[in-house]
């Protein structure tokens, strides 16, 4: 645990749901003492290669894996740590009515992984709801989740990723993660596994009480 300020950019990969869901859901983050070693990379790659989209925002599901695979390289280089969250959604034998308790439980428990290890730190959310009302739901759910935690200072942002490159990051560190457990691939995982500094897995059958 260390009291310097880390700044962490949090997305996730997969879909919610025992029946219609993908089988993982993978919450990941990336974290370093510097924001801009994180959204560095991004813009340079942004630069090179360019984006297939009009918003101008770099995506993994839109790269090529030549593209995939430089641009985590180039995250692995920087002073950077990286946590993962992997949801085996095939164990769920109850699951909730609401389909996004597994997201905002996944994600509390992510944030708790964050705030144990630095009590300092700055989360940027991708922004999944437009709704004020589940954006208020989601970040009442984490705060009770590290209230047992002693923190130093905690700020929480849900924002757009087409604004913000750390976000971008961390969609390719998911979506490398989710070629992992949902596809069998390994290969992305690899590039980064000098900086994973935590991956969990939760298998819980029921997720109508307690904590995953």
């Amino acid at each position: 645990m260390t009291d310097s300020m880390h700044y962490a950019f949090i997305d996730e990969s997969g879909t919610v749901g025992t029946e219609t869901g993908t089988h993982f859901l993978i919450i990941a983050v990336i974290c370093g003492k510097q924001a801009r070693d994180i959204e560095i990379p991004v813009q340079r790659a942004q630069k090179k290669f360019g984006t297939s989209l009009a918003s101008g925002e770099l995506k993994a599901t839109n790269s090529r894996e030549a593209v995939i695979l430089r641009l985590l390289g180039e995250l692995v280089k920087a002073d950077i740590q990286i946590v993962a969250v992997v949801v085996d959604q095939k164990t769920v034998a109850r699951p909730p009515k609401d389909g996004e308790e597994i997201y905002r439980k996944a994600v509390s428990r992510t944030v708790h992984h964050l705030v144990e290890r630095w009590p300092r730190i700055q989360i940027c959310l991708d922004q999944r709801y437009t709704n004020d009302q589940l954006r208020f739901e989601l970040e009442r759910r984490i705060r009770e989740a590290i209230v047992d935690l002693p923190q130093k200072v905690v700020l929480i942002r849900q924002l757009n990723s087409q604004t913000q490159r750390g976000l971008q990051a961390a969609d390719f560190i998911a979506w490398a993660f989710f070629q992992k457990y949902e596809r069998g691939d390994g290969r992305f995982v690899d590039v980064l596994a000098s900086r994973i500094v935590q991956e969990e897995q939760i298998l819980q059958k029921s997720w109508l009480k307690g904590k995953p």
